[in-house]
């Protein structure tokens, strides 16, 4: 089992920063592939970001790319992802998710662990 608490959200004007945090817990950190998905109100849940087990390999949805930046430290079991250039369109529930292999994946049943999400919401 991993346990996932995500930290870092909260409320930002359009065109700020924010870094969210996810710590993890339980079974190895450093052999998970680790991802953040969003979910609007009244929308699906989707990708956002994916980072492998490494720190080497990572992608990103086209909505977010060269905005967004996902990291992870494996000693201290944690991922980031570093949120700049926030839009209104980005307000969303943040969730960390783990996944039992290596490689990345940008599906949301590709993974088998998920946080609990963290609000971030993006005034204009």
């Amino acid at each position: 089992q991993v346990q996932l608490v995500e930290s870092g959200g909260g409320l930002v004007q359009a065109g700020g920063s924010l870094r969210l945090s996810c710590a993890a817990s339980g079974r190895s950190f450093s052999t998970n592939a680790m991802a953040w998905f969003r979910q609007a109100p009244g929308k699906e849940r989707e990708f956002a970001a994916v980072i492998d087990w490494r720190g080497v390999n990572t992608d990103y949805a086209n909505s977010v790319k060269g905005r967004f930046t996902i990291s992870r430290d494996n000693a201290k079991n944690t991922v980031y992802l570093e949120m700049n250039s926030l839009k209104p369109e980005d307000t969303a529930i943040y969730y960390c998710a783990a996944r039992r292999f290596l490689t990345i994946a940008t599906m949301s049943n590709e993974y088998d662990y998920w946080g609990q999400g963290t609000q971030v919401t993006v005034d204009p």
